[in-house]
């Protein structure tokens, strides 16, 4: 009998209808639930019983039978054991947690970049200045203090600093 002929196929039906339950079963078993890959199991099995229908002509019973699909179902899930182990594990879709391109996050993240952008065109004393009063939120005195200049010159160098910022701003479609 040869894989493809006629009772080939017909040992395939007759082996599907009557040890195909009782395969996925051991296999879900040995997979932890997992389904899917035990389904994967079963026709693998069925496969290599198609492929080797000698086994199956020397067999005095259902047992031996029963026994070779589920010693080879045993070992087809040993080697996909194996193979998970020497190679990295797969990681599932995020789906919700990706970013798409009309997230508001993404938008955050786009518009920090072009602000910082637009920060580090300014000369570096404007920059100073910026940096002083509004991202260490001190106030004027102590922000001339720190940059060793009189406080008029920290509230006019905000003013011309805040001006170039927004015109980069607005070069750069931050602000309109």
């Amino acid at each position: 009998m040869r894989a493809g002929s006629v009772a080939g196929e017909e040992l395939l039906r007759r082996l599907h209808a009557e040890y195909a339950g009782q395969l996925l079963g051991f296999s879900t078993r040995l997979l932890n639930g997992d389904r899917a890959r035990a389904e994967d199991v079963v026709q693998e099995t069925l496969l290599r019983a198609w492929r080797h229908p000698e086994v199956f002509e020397g067999a005095n019973s259902p047992g031996e039978t029963r026994s070779w699909l589920f010693t080879v179902a045993r070992n087809i899930v040993i080697d996909m054991r194996r193979a998970a182990g020497a190679r990295p594990s797969e990681v599932a879709e995020v789906g919700e947690l990706q970013l798409g391109l009309d997230d508001p996050a993404l938008d955050q993240v786009l518009v920090a970049m072009e602000v910082a952008d637009a920060l580090a065109a300014l000369s570096a004393e404007h920059r100073a200045v910026v940096e002083q009063l509004y991202f260490r939120d001190r106030p004027v005195d102590q922000a001339a203090a720190e940059l060793g200049v009189p406080p008029g010159t920290v509230k006019s160098r905000t003013y011309y600093a805040l001006r170039a910022l927004r015109i980069a701003c607005e070069e750069r479609g931050v602000i309109r």
